[in-house]
């Protein structure tokens, strides 16, 4: 971790950390070093900010030149937060551009059910997913389990097990969630690993599509991360989607509702995580859509068993804010206006003026919206130019009130299918 500061403001009481991201652009050959100082001359003269803050333009030459963004990340609520009196921890990162590629099992053979990357990477936006509280408590832990490790603790005294498991509804974010939760990691830990490795695995296509055989594939799948966990300078995460394909209860199996096959591939998928757990860089992140279907001995070996549902109003407010400023930048959206945080919004009490307007009136579309999955939040303002976008270019007060007609539209889909049912 590349922590560049230390604040103390009495005697023996250490304020929180506070991290500060730095985005460095891709072609940019300058020392992290420099970076480091002309990021801290920055700081120095903007040292009280309103929570979360980025910078995204410079006076400094040096910084405009070789920084994209200069952000203090993953501060909550609107309170003015003084940066000389806290612990500042910078980490500086540039994006690999690469997209995803296969992970083969055999050589001879297409033989593929993961994708593999290098993280940080610029396929996954990162920023956004952690708007929610939970994804900070995700991060504490998986933070706490590499420190623990680096401590050399009793695993045998103090368990854990370096695996997460996120259950809910589709279209929830669990997925994205365990994205962005390893680029934080990977930036957060860019000091600590030299680099970090990102491998999904599709459970359910390595289970049907080789059913007979699932139960080797599956050794063969763990047999090629170990080959990146034994890279000790490299951070590894392993993402098993839908889970449940993998460790379908043995009772079940055993009671004749699920094949016998299932037995031999949720063995094998127990051992290769008691095999790996060993290693202190490695985290297995899970998603589930049906958690009753999983084998409770997978269960007991998630450390963090986590539901998570349709995303709240304040979630929902920052994927639009995120859609919205997209849409301006690509002039899809014109003239570009400035739309508040909610934090901003916050220490003005919510109170409407010339100067909050649009975004109050985002804010009641998000309220507006809650129910909707994530997926189905991504796809509004989509919806919203294809089926009520009357020109190319729409201004911000037209846009939300196309989105306001979309998310109207969408609620009745929901009730027509529901009353289909």
């Amino acid at each position: 971790m590349d922590i560049s500061d230390h604040h103390m403001t009495d005697v023996g009481i250490i304020r929180p950390d506070v991290h500060i991201e730095v985005h460095v652009k891709s072609q940019s050959t300058a020392k992290r070093s420099e970076v480091r100082t002309h990021v801290l001359s920055l700081l120095d003269r903007h040292s009280t900010v309103l929570g979360s803050y980025t910078w995204t333009e410079f006076d400094d030459e040096f910084l405009a030149k070789n920084v994209e963004s200069v952000s203090v990340a993953d501060l909550t609520g609107p309170k003015l937060v003084d940066l000389k009196v806290h612990n500042l921890c910078i980490h500086i990162f540039s994006l690999n551009d690469d997209s995803p590629s296969m992970l083969a099992l055999e050589e001879e053979e297409e033989l593929s059910a993961a994708n593999h990357w290098l993280l940080p990477a610029a396929y996954i936006t990162h920023n956004m997913t952690f708007v929610f509280t939970l994804s900070l408590q995700l991060l504490d832990y998986v933070s706490t389990t590499i420190f623990f490790s680096d401590r050399n603790v009793d695993s045998n005294l103090i368990a854990w097990n370096r695996v997460v498991l996120l259950h809910g509804p589709p279209g929830t974010g669990k997925t994205s969630l365990c994205k962005g939760l390893a680029q934080k990691l990977s930036i957060r830990l860019s000091g600590r690993y030299a680099h970090s490795q990102f491998v999904e695995i599709n459970s359910h296509s390595l289970f049907s599509k080789w059913f007979s055989e699932s139960g080797k594939l599956v050794t063969k799948m763990f047999q090629k991360i170990q080959e990146l966990i034994d890279d000790k300078d490299a951070l590894v995460f392993v993402l098993i989607d839908e889970v449940e394909s993998l460790t379908a209860s043995r009772s079940a199996a055993q009671a004749g509702t699920e094949p016998s096959d299932a037995i031999r591939v949720v063995n094998s998928v127990l051992t290769q995580l008691d095999q790996i757990k060993r290693h202190p860089n490695v985290v297995i992140l899970t998603t589930s859509n049906v958690t009753e279907k999983i084998d409770l001995a997978f269960v007991d070996r998630a450390d963090i068993k986590q539901y998570i549902g349709p995303p709240s109003a304040s979630a929902i407010f920052h994927i639009y804010l995120s859609c919205l400023e997209e849409l301006m930048k690509r002039h899809i959206i014109y003239p570009r206006q400035q739309l508040l945080s909610l934090e901003e919004l916050g220490t003005m009490n919510f109170m409407e003026s010339d100067v909050t307007r649009l975004s109050l009136t985002l804010r009641n579309l998000a309220q507006r919206s809650v129910g909707l999955s994530g997926r189905a939040l991504r796809k509004i303002p989509f919806l919203a130019h294809a089926l009520y976008g009357k020109s190319s270019t729409l201004t911000v007060e037209g846009f939300l009130k196309a989105m306001e007609r979309a998310v109207d539209k969408q609620r009745q889909e929901q009730a027509s299918l529901v009353n289909c049912v």
